[in-house]
């Protein structure tokens, strides 16, 4: 038996460029845009990665709802969501399927 810890993965501690995290937000819309939990929740690890408290300053947003909104478990309003981006200097971007 092994006395081996693993810590737990968080993509937060990987996204350190803004070439990281606008491949990282890619790959999500490109695996899981269909299910907005999974967009925001990428949207949230961005966020903690970037700074929650500074974001929710930047977007006049409570830190705490900012949190609940971007976890994968809130409901964040398509206001927010462009509020969020924003404030993480990101745009987003729509274009044809296929």
């Amino acid at each position: 038996m092994s006395d081996e810890v693993f810590s737990r993965y968080d993509p937060a501690d990987y996204l350190k460029t803004e070439d990281d995290i606008a491949a990282y937000l890619l790959a999500t819309m490109e695996e899981g845009g269909d299910d907005p939990a999974i967009v925001a929740k990428a949207l949230g690890d961005v966020a903690r990665a970037r700074n929650m408290s500074q974001l929710a300053r930047d977007t006049g947003i409570s830190r705490e709802g900012l949190s609940k909104a971007l976890s994968g478990n809130g409901n964040p309003t398509l206001a927010t969501i462009m509020k969020v981006s924003k404030a993480l200097g990101l745009k987003l971007n729509f274009q044809p399927m296929g």
